[in-house]
């Protein structure tokens, strides 16, 4: 069984080739120096070029790139396929890594296959060059040749008597990294609502008003094979039978149907607390306004998902599922807002003045420090004296730097907030009126 996945070499050719010398560098012949190191390979017998000579494969690689005069973008891209530990030989694995290879890439692309040994798992590199030396196009990384990379791989594997994951999807897609960063990705929010809503219902239609009540709607109804919904701020819709078994359809309308045996009266979930209201009160109570207002009201709305006890009902909670996926970004916002109170920060303008000060502060001390170590080149005398002052202006830098950073942070961030208050706004509207015209 091997795991594949592959990804794009920026900078320079030469580096990308060299990267697996040193896996903290993404350039070309470093990457390729990094699969070809002889500590990794077993003195370099496992390293096969394919449309190139193994030990100038850097060079015909840029050969190609002048001839096209593609020398910009992604350099090359480099791959990987790891195999479970114990199922294949060092031998197996390179011919596996080269047919593999020669299959997705070997008719318009120079690559470099290697195997590494170091590991308990057994696993190949793969670099290919980003042009084509037949073509001169350059390849384009859609996300079907990821998949394809996969097939390929577990078509050689069969061949060679390995086992392939059954019916599993491609792990490395958006959520996959969504997850990694210990964040939820749309499908997660719609799948938890979902859940909720099956919870609360007994029937399609009250399932349907739930969902709609939640800040969904359908992009394709009943009249299509496949049901898809969508959000406002969503790019996309999601089909249903997409999100998993439990969520087809078919499955749905089970779950419905088991919940007959609970007498229940649905509930639809409904905003008790109109926004314009929360706005009125830290208006009034709190004498906020501005960029303090817009973030304190983001800030609550986002204590409520969590039923913080500082809230006093948590029956009150946003309608849009993009403004309820913000709460992972909860403690930020509050870092944020404690920021604009501390600065006397409370409009855009005030907001663009700091940025510009702290910038100005940091180019002048910057200078500063510049002409201290061209002083340290030419001296003879008081070196030590002079790396002392060196590093205390460079203490003097760093907190203003952080300072920079959050206020850009806040000045970027301010329009996601306003669009998402702005959609909640609208989403609060339609259900106070779909209430009203019940």
């Amino acid at each position: 069984m091997a795991t594949t996945g592959f990804w794009p070499v920026k900078n320079s050719l030469k580096d990308v080739i060299n990267y697996t010398e040193n896996p903290e560098k993404t350039s070309l012949d470093k990457a390729l120096n990094y699969i070809e190191n002889s500590s990794k390979t077993d003195r370099q017998f496992y390293v096969t070029a394919i449309n190139c000579p193994t030990k100038k494969a850097y060079e015909y690689m840029m050969e190609t790139k002048k001839r096209f005069g593609k020398l910009g973008g992604n350099v090359a891209y480099h791959g990987y396929q790891s195999f479970t530990h114990g199922e294949v030989t060092p031998d197996e694995a390179h011919k596996i890594g080269l047919e593999t290879a020669k299959r997705m890439w070997g008719d318009k692309y120079e690559i470099v296959v290697t195997t590494h040994l170091n590991t308990e798992n057994i696993h190949n590199h793969i670099i290919i060059n980003s042009v084509s030396f037949k073509t001169g196009k350059k390849f384009q990384n859609h996300i079907s040749d990821h998949y394809k990379f996969r097939e390929i791989s577990d078509a050689v594997c069969l061949e060679y008597g390995k086992s392939v994951l059954q019916n599993s999807r491609f792990y490395k897609n958006k959520d996959y990294w969504i997850h990694k960063k210990g964040k939820l990705s749309h499908r997660d929010i719609l799948r938890q609502d979902i859940d909720k809503a099956i919870a609360n219902t007994t029937t399609w239609r009250s399932f349907e008003a739930y969902l709609r009540s939640m800040g969904y709607r359908y992009a394709r109804g009943e009249n299509y094979k496949h049901l898809s919904i969508i959000a406002d701020g969503w790019k996309c819709p999601i089909r249903l039978n997409s999100l998993g078994e439990k969520y087809t359809p078919e499955k749905i309308n089970e779950r419905l149907i088991d919940n007959w045996d609970i007498i229940f009266v649905p509930q639809i979930p409904k905003r008790y607390t109109p926004l314009l209201t929360i706005e009125y009160k830290l208006r009034k109570t709190q004498n906020l306004s501005g960029l303090q207002l817009t973030f304190s009201i983001l800030i609550m709305l986002l204590k409520l998902i969590t039923n913080n006890q500082d809230i006093e009902s948590s029956k009150v909670k946003p309608l849009s599922p993009t403004l309820r996926k913000e709460v992972l970004h909860l403690d930020k916002l509050i870092k944020e807002y404690n920021f604009i109170n501390k600065n006397n920060i409370n409009s855009l303008e005030q907001l663009n003045n700091f940025i510009e000060r702290k910038s100005n502060e940091i180019v002048t001390l910057q200078d500063k420090r510049y002409k201290i170590r061209n002083k340290i080149r030419r001296a003879t005398t008081n070196k030590e004296q002079l790396k002392t002052e060196c590093k205390q202006i460079s203490a003097q830098i760093r907190p203003l730097r952080k300072e920079l950073e959050t206020a850009k942070s806040i000045n970027k961030r301010y329009e996601h907030i306003l669009n998402l208050l702005n959609t909640e706004q609208k989403l609060e509207e339609k259900t106070q009126n779909r209430i009203k015209s019940l």
